[in-house]
């Protein structure tokens, strides 16, 4: 059986299948990338739900696997050289898993760093910005009376959403007719955006045509489903 009692984090959160990926994470927009990549190409493994509200990623056991106290995070018992190996960053995490499978990532030398730099753009950019617009939109950041942060994220998040617009113009997905991680990347913040966060009039969302197409396209495949609601909540 595959020992993973080097990585402290099992013992807060033991492995049932230890020969199985170990998930750490919660359905947030960064959350379900991991899982929705894992159902897409249909890896094994174990998901263990994080409690952020009671500031599970504050642990010394979480912390032990991501020394930034972020979900989410894996352990991939069959690493490199068939060793385990511990990450965190969902960016990182889909690239890893793409590499590892040769799936949802373009061979050709080009069109593979062109998938990488849309990740990046999410990581970088969208991520950040309708994370932000979201706590000064529905969070705590609502109640402030300088209206001055919640007009910067709502004006950026405006500007990337239309980036995005710009680049599926004419595109089935992010990369044409290749469905990637740069796509799932992206879903579950533009879900969240106009969904939980309830910001589709803040950026006009109606006024845009090729992104409600997309998530739509996206929100329809069966991994995507599943993967939304990986792990259960606690």
């Amino acid at each position: 059986m595959t020992d993973l009692s080097s990585f402290p984090i099992t013992r807060r959160w033991p492995a049932t299948h230890p020969d199985r990926i170990q998930l750490y994470s919660l359905p947030t927009p960064n959350g379900v990338k991991v899982s929705i990549m894992l159902e897409e190409t249909g890896l094994p493994y174990e998901p263990h739900a994080i409690d952020i509200g009671r500031n599970e990623t504050w642990t010394g056991e979480f912390l032990s696997l991501n020394p930034n106290g972020k979900i989410p995070a894996i352990i991939d018992p069959d690493g490199p050289g068939g060793q385990p190996i511990g990450l965190f960053e969902s960016g990182a995490i889909l690239l890893y898993l793409a590499e590892k499978t040769g799936r949802f990532l373009p061979a050709d030398p080009a069109r593979r760093i062109e998938t990488v730099q849309w990740v990046f753009f999410q990581m970088a950019a969208v991520g950040p910005m309708f994370g932000q617009l979201g706590f000064f939109h529905k969070f705590a950041g609502r109640d402030y009376e300088d209206k001055r942060p919640l007009e910067r994220y709502r004006a950026e998040s405006h500007r990337l959403i239309r980036v995005l617009e710009t680049r599926l113009a004419g595109r089935h997905w992010i990369m044409g007719d290749d469905y990637t991680i740069a796509d799932m990347s992206l879903l579950g913040w533009v879900r969240n955006l106009v969904g939980f966060y309830g910001a589709a009039e803040l950026v006009d969302y109606a006024a845009l045509k090729e992104v409600p197409a997309w998530l739509e396209r996206g929100l329809s495949r069966p991994a995507v489903q599943r993967g939304l609601t990986i792990p259960e909540r606690p």
